[in-house]
C-alpha cells in the first residue's frame, strides 16, 4: 500500500484525549481570556504601547478558545463524517483556520512585545550613558516598537498579512482535495496537507525560528547588560527596570520554547518521513503531530496569568476590580 493509499486509523488518544484536553482548554481559557478582556476594556487606558500588543493578545486567544470546540468534535467524530458533510467542513476548515491565524499572531505579538521592552530599556540606557548616541539603522527601528501609533498599525498589519497567508492556503488546499474523492473527515491528505500547505509551513517555520533566536538575542543581551551594571556599581531602583524587564522577556522565551517549539521542530520531521511511505508509521506521526499543536494552542488557556506577569498595571487593576466587587 502506497503512502497515498494510506488510511489513518485513530486511536483513543486521538478520539478520546484530544477532545477532553481541548474541552477543558476551552473551559479554562474562556473564562480567563474573557476577564483579562473585561480588565482591559474597564480599566487601563489605551495609550500604552504594551497596552495595544496585550489586547491583540487577549483578542486572539479568544478566537483560539472559540475554535477549540469545533477541534475537539472534529477529533472525536472526524473519522465518522464523510468529507463532504457541512459539519466536516465547518469543523475542521473553521476550526483549523482560526487557530493556525492566532497561533501565528500570537507568536508575533509575543516576539514584538519583547522587542518593545528590549527598545525602551535601550532607549533609557542610552540617555543615561551617552547624551550623544547617533541613532543608526536598528536603533530607529527598535524605537518604532515604542511608538503607540506604531503598534496600532503594525498589529493591524501582522492580523491582516497572517490571515491572508492561511486562508489561502488553506482554501487552495481544499481546491486541491476537491478533484479527488475521500470517504471520511479525517484523512491523509487532510492531515499531512497539499503541496501549498507544504511551501507555507516551511515559510512559517522559518519565520518562528528568526523570530525564536531573536528574542534569545534579546535576552542574552540584556543578561549580559545586567551582568556589567552588577560588577561596576550596586543596582539601586533605578535599575529595577532591568530586571523586571529581564524577566518579562525570559517569560516570553518560555513560553516559545515549551509551547511552540516542539511543533516548528517536529514539522519538518513529520514532511520529511511521510516520504518514506511507511503506512504503519504514519498514524503515530500524525498524532504526534496534533498533540504537539494541541501543546502550542493550550498557550492561550494559560496566558492571562502569564499576562499578569508582564504587565504590573494590569496585575493593579484586577485587584482592584475583584476589591470593589466584594461587598
Amino acid at each position: 500500500m502506497t503512502n497515498s493509499t494510506c488510511v489513518l486509523q485513530p486511536s483513543l488518544a486521538t478520539t478520546v484525549a484530544l477532545p477532553i484536553i481541548y474541552s477543558l482548554l476551552f473551559t479554562t481559557g474562556s473564562f480567563g481570556n474573557a476577564l483579562a478582556a473585561c480588565v482591559f476594556l474597564r480599566q487601563i487606558p489605551t495609550r500604552r504601547t504594551q497596552y495595544i500588543y496585550l489586547v491583540n493578545l487577549v483578542t486572539a486567544n479568544l478566537l483560539i478558545c472559540s475554535a477549540m470546540p469545533f477541534l475537539a468534535a472534529y477529533f472525536a467524530n472526524g473519522h465518522n463524517w464523510t468529507y463532504e458533510s457541512g459539519i466536516c467542513k465547518i469543523s475542521y476548515h473553521l476550526g483549523t483556520t482560526i487557530t493556525h491565524v492566532c497561533m501565528y499572531v500570537t507568536i508575533l505579538i509575543l516576539c514584538t512585545i519583547a522587542l518593545s521592552q528590549y527598545a525602551t530599556l535601550k532607549k533609557n540606557n542610552d540617555a543615561q550613558y551617552s547624551q550623544a548616541v547617533k541613532e543608526n539603522f536598528s536603533k530607529r527601528v527598535l524605537k518604532k516598537f515604542r511608538q503607540p501609533k506604531f503598534a496600532k498599525y503594525f498589529s493591524i498589519f501582522i492580523w491582516l498579512i497572517v490571515m491572508c497567508i492561511t486562508v489561502a492556503t488553506i482554501t487552495y488546499d481544499a481546491q486541491a482535495r476537491s478533484e479527488e474523492a475521500f470517504y471520511t473527515c479525517y484523512n491523509k491528505r487532510v492531515e499531512a496537507g497539499e503541496f501549498t500547505a507544504k511551501i507555507a509551513a516551511s515559510f512559517v517555520t522559518a519565520c518562528f525560528f528568526l523570530l525564536f533566536v531573536t528574542v534569545l538575542l534579546s535576552y542574552y543581551s540584556l543578561t549580559r547588560h545586567l551582568s556589567k551594571i552588577q560588577k561596576n556599581t550596586c543596582i539601586g531602583q533605578k535599575h529595577l527596570i532591568y530586571r523586571t524587564v529581564k524577566r518579562n522577556i525570559l517569560v516570553i522565551q518560555i513560553i516559545l520554547t515549551v509551547c511552540f517549539l516542539p511543533y516548528h521542530v517536529f514539522r519538518p520531521i513529520f514532511y520529511a518521513l511521510l516520504l518514506d511511505g511507511d503506512c504503519s508509521r504514519l498514524n503515530y506521526l500524525v498524532e504526534i503531530k496534533n498533540f504537539l499543536a494541541c501543546l502550542a494552542v493550550s498557550r492561550s488557556s494559560v496566558d492571562p496569568a502569564i499576562t499578569l506577569l508582564l504587565d504590573r498595571t494590569l496585575k493593579k487593576s484586577l485587584y482592584d476590580l475583584f476589591k470593589k466587587s466584594t461587598p
